[in-house]
C-alpha cells in the first residue's frame, strides 16, 4: 500500500484519538492531586511514540509502557479489576 492509501485510510480517525488524548491529558492535568503509575505510564507510552527513528516498532513500545515486565507469578492478583497499566516501580 502506498503512504498516500494509508493516509487516506486512516489519518481522520488518528486524527481524532490524537485530540481525544489531549483532552484526556487536560482534564488529568487540571485536577487536583498527585500523579498515579497509571499517568505515569501513559507520558511514558506517549513518549515512546514519540520517540524518532521508531520504525515499526512504536506499538511495541507503547504495549510495554503498560505492562508489568516481571516474569515471577504473583500469589495473588492485587484487584478485582485489571487498570491498563503495571502498578510497579523500576522498569
Amino acid at each position: 500500500m502506498q503512504r498516500s492509501q494509508v493516509l487516506d485510510l486512516y489519518f481522520v480517525d488518528a486524527r481524532s484519538k490524537l485530540i481525544d488524548i489531549a483532552a484526556f491529558l487536560d482534564r488529568a492535568e487540571r485536577a487536583e492531586g498527585a500523579d498515579d503509575y497509571r499517568l505515569r505510564a501513559f507520558r511514558e507510552a506517549l513518549s515512546a511514540l514519540a520517540a524518532q527513528g521508531g520504525g515499526a516498532n512504536r506499538a511495541e513500545r507503547v504495549l510495554l509502557a503498560f505492562s508489568d515486565p516481571t516474569s515471577a507469578p504473583v500469589e495473588q492478583a492485587d484487584g478485582k479489576a485489571a487498570t491498563g497499566a503495571w502498578r510497579g516501580e523500576g522498569k
